[in-house]
């Protein structure tokens, strides 16, 4: 896709709305996780509004691309770009954690659409999408095999650098290096905070890049808040075929509220009203 200036602005405006949007269900909430959920705004913006094969007319639509949200704590973002993508009345996102809400405070799959698996512990997600992309590998065989025609769909599978700490994810990623299903994407939230402090205090993490590399993965780095080179590292993945992806994203916990970036202390802390107001004017 060729972002124009038009297509730029449109997908900037996008992402304030989502900002905004989980500033206030945040401060209605009084409970959730605002340093991440502001971070990948940019991310999930690119996906849902230019790089997803998606329906929200249709949101089981079976040849749909996946979205596995393994840091289900940062679902803030997921609610807020759902609503915004058609997928959920905005009016429903003051629901947020409440008592019968489908808005948990981590997402449950069977309350929303478009929800692939249920999350909240860490580093689940990869292994869970892995699975899913080398069953849709032994679908599509037998699709083949009856006269059929083959899916095209990807699975992107959505990482926090904290979870990296989990045991489970580099087994996960052991096993796609050796089955290689070209049609997964991950994508990792780098923005150098866990809940405790920065990673490279709790458990240093680099080199990141080469870890994957020699896991057998493609590796792509970029700054997770410019559109150009989100869409490229993800049309760079979808021309891989023999290897599965990663796109590591490095991005600002906070992004868009200058008082809330770079800040581990965010990583679990909602805004208060008064903090909650200034942010949305700031944004």
């Amino acid at each position: 896709m060729i972002l124009t200036d038009d297509k730029l602005k449109y997908l900037e405006d996008k992402a304030k709305n989502i900002r905004r949007s989980i500033i206030s269900m945040l401060v209605e909430a009084r409970s959730g996780h605002t340093a991440g959920a502001l971070g990948m705004a940019d991310i999930f913006t690119a996906l849902y509004f230019g790089l997803l094969n998606h329906d929200p007319k249709k949101p089981d639509w079976p040849e749909r691309d996946r979205v596995i949200l393994s840091n289900g704590h940062i679902c803030p973002v997921l609610y807020a770009t759902l609503a915004e993508a058609g997928y959920i009345e905005k009016k429903e996102l003051a629901t947020l954690r409440q008592y019968g809400s489908r808005l948990q405070g981590h997402p449950h799959r069977e309350f929303l659409p478009l929800a692939e698996t249920s999350s909240g512990p860490l580093g689940e997600g990869l292994a869970q999408a892995v699975g899913m992309a080398l069953a849709d590998r032994i679908d599509n065989v037998a699709t083949r095999l009856a006269g059929g025609q083959a899916s095209q769909r990807f699975f992107y599978c959505l990482m926090s650098d904290g979870e990296l700490d989990e045991g489970s994810t580099w087994e996960a990623m052991m096993l796609a290096g050796k089955e290689k299903p070209h049609n997964l994407i991950a994508i990792i939230d780098r923005n150098n905070i866990q809940i405790d402090g920065h990673t490279e205090d709790v458990m240093p993490l680099e080199p990141l890049a080469d870890k994957w590399r020699a896991f057998g993965w493609q590796v792509t780095e970029i700054d997770g808040h410019s559109f150009p080179e989100i869409f490229d590292a993800v049309g760079m993945a979808k021309s891989v075929f023999n290897r599965p992806s990663v796109i590591i994203a490095h991005t600002t916990p906070g992004k868009g509220v200058p008082e809330f970036e770079n800040k581990f202390e965010w990583h679990g802390k909602p805004p208060t009203k008064e903090e909650g107001d200034k942010a949305i004017k700031e944004i």
